[in-house]
């Protein structure tokens, strides 16, 4: 309320104060505050430099702006496999068996909130002279040994969109140890402009000039109040769904179905979702009925990029491929009561048994 009676709503101090707070707490040297994930995503990229020859290996198991923010600049998304069906991250060996040399960069996704093999990655590129950059969208509050994800590499991005942990509707930052591609970010963060309204309110400058084809990924001083107000509480909310991770472990136990992003030593994750693995023998579609009839929203996190017609690449991605068909996200957040959760899973307990293959005589159905 404050921001809207200042009159002031365009990026101006409460966006400079939630880039402070927000490098303070992921151990960044610089935050990028932009007005949308998919923005941060690209403004990454077109930091970094890509452009048309070159190649990014990635994900397909991915929401598609990954992808989209790449082909942006020109440069060529390269889809690699997955580690396995319960770890849905890019695998550093396929990565590496994905190079070329029109390699330019390795563009690793926190799925889920989780690490995956962000540190098999980052030597990687370290070894051949490739930057490390980051989708960690899903992690915002993971870290790994102490170190937050998203600044394991060049350069990460994080989005604030409305299902995300730390929520404003639309949003997202992009964080960087590197002054230049800072500069940079910021110079094309807001139509190539060597200064800025804010600036020139402040006496800061006079006039500006234009140097760079940049865009309008401008976050509003609303949204930025709002997620400084929501990264206070991020930790304790991540806790939360931590507990409720474990706990969904436990009551799933003997299932026909295992649960994927299982949690791994030095790792604190944001737990941004909840997924598991039917079993092969389950239709998947049915048992997202039976939990719809139930009252129970369940999702799919993600179809393969690889398979869109606008990616489509002719790559052979079996195990992306077998996780797509099987992958069941459930409701996480982080105010879910425990007597939710417990609804949740006899829901998905019913819909298991409706959705079991039956036998006649021998014969399969």
């Amino acid at each position: 309320m404050d921001v809207y009676r200042s009159g002031w709503l365009s990026m101006g101090p409460r966006t400079e104060q939630l880039e402070a707070r927000l490098a303070a707490y992921v151990g960044a040297r610089h935050a990028i505050a932009t007005s949308s994930g998919t923005a941060a995503l690209h403004l990454m990229c077109a930091a970094a430099g890509l452009g048309p020859g070159d190649e990014v290996i990635m994900p397909s198991m991915t929401f598609v702006a990954t992808a989209n923010a790449v082909s942006y600049t020109g440069a060529r998304p390269v889809f690699a496999e997955i580690a396995s069906l319960q770890e849905p991250w890019l695998s550093a060996s396929a990565a590496r068996a994905a190079l070329t040399s029109r390699t330019r960069a390795v563009l690793a996704m926190s799925y889920g909130g989780h690490c995956g093999e962000i540190a098999a990655l980052q030597r990687l590129c370290r070894e051949r002279g490739l930057l490390l950059l980051e989708d960690a969208a899903h992690g915002l509050g993971s870290r790994l040994d102490g170190r937050h994800l998203g600044t394991f590499g060049a350069m990460g991005a994080y989005s604030f969109f409305a299902n995300k942990n730390l929520a404003v509707g639309e949003g997202g930052a992009l964080v960087t140890d590197d002054e230049q591609l800072a500069q940079r970010a910021r110079l094309l963060r807001s139509h190539g402009m060597t200064s800025l309204t804010w600036d020139r309110h402040r006496g800061h400058a006079s006039d500006y000039d234009v140097v760079a084809l940049g865009y309008n990924y401008r976050i509003d001083e609303p949204r930025a109040a709002l997620a400084c107000a929501r990264l206070g509480r991020l930790d304790e909310e991540n806790s939360r769904r931590a507990r409720l991770d474990a706990r969904y472990r436990r009551l799933l136990e003997g299932e026909p179905l295992s649960c994927a992003l299982a949690p791994i030593p030095g790792l604190r994750s944001a737990h941004h979702l909840f997924c598991v693995v039917l079993d092969e023998t389950l239709h998947r579609d049915r048992v997202r009925g039976s939990l719809a009839a139930a009252g129970v929203q369940s999702s799919v996190h993600y179809p393969p990029v690889h398979r869109f017609a606008v990616h489509r690449a002719g790559a052979s991605l079996k195990l992306t491929e077998a996780y797509a068909r099987r992958t069941l996200t459930l409701p996480m957040f982080a105010h879910m009561t425990e007597a939710q959760q417990d609804a949740v899973v006899a829901a998905l307990r019913s819909a298991v048994r409706a959705a079991k293959p039956t036998t006649r005589a021998g014969a399969p159905s």
